[in-house]
């Protein structure tokens, strides 16, 4: 029986890269899932912030970013793209490490995935208000319950896209000691 993340790797390895991969993909769901607590922790309790508060009563429209006072506003802008960034630069990091026990050079991989990610995260600044004013819409469905929502379905558009970006920007084994 395997005692650690570094043995079950090992067994996977033993086994062909088809294996390894699907590891890999298992890891990454449960590092994405803690990104996904920390992002949605972050997006519930920043807002609690007073200055914050503030800033939802005011609109935000800056090229495609449309933020206005029924969406959240500035505050709504700041609060879900900080919980985002943050979330990402933990996933960074734990993906690097653990998922893909990769010995790459983070002065050459961290800025790729921060151009990626900054990407993502503008895609998903002009998503989420969008989706969350659709949700609003909807009789069942609450202001909290469409930032969810809306935080959900733009997390999971970005899970997909970051398991193969990650794959060929970890692809680096580390040295064994």
């Amino acid at each position: 029986m395997a005692k650690n993340l570094k043995d079950i790797d090992k067994a996977a390895e033993s086994k062909g890269s088809f294996l390894v991969t699907v590891w890999q993909f298992v890891k990454f769901i449960v590092v994405s899932l803690l990104a996904m607590i920390v992002q949605f922790v972050l997006l519930n309790t920043l807002q609690l912030i007073p200055a914050i508060q503030e800033l939802y009563t005011q609109p935000f429209s800056w090229w495609v970013f449309i933020y206005p006072v029924a969406v959240g506003g500035l505050g709504y802008f700041i609060v879900s793209n900080v919980a985002n960034i943050i979330a990402q630069i933990v996933a960074f990091f734990v993906n690097k490490e653990k998922t893909f026990n990769s010995g790459a050079n983070v002065a050459v991989a961290l800025p790729i995935y921060i151009v990626f990610t900054i990407a993502l995260i503008l895609f998903s600044a002009w998503l989420n208000p969008t989706l969350k004013e659709v949700f609003i819409g909807f009789e069942w469905c609450n202001e909290t319950m469409a930032k969810n929502i809306a935080t959900m379905i733009c997390s999971a558009l970005q899970f997909f896209l970051y398991f193969p970006v990650d794959k060929i920007l970890f692809h680096k084994k580390k040295e064994e000691k």
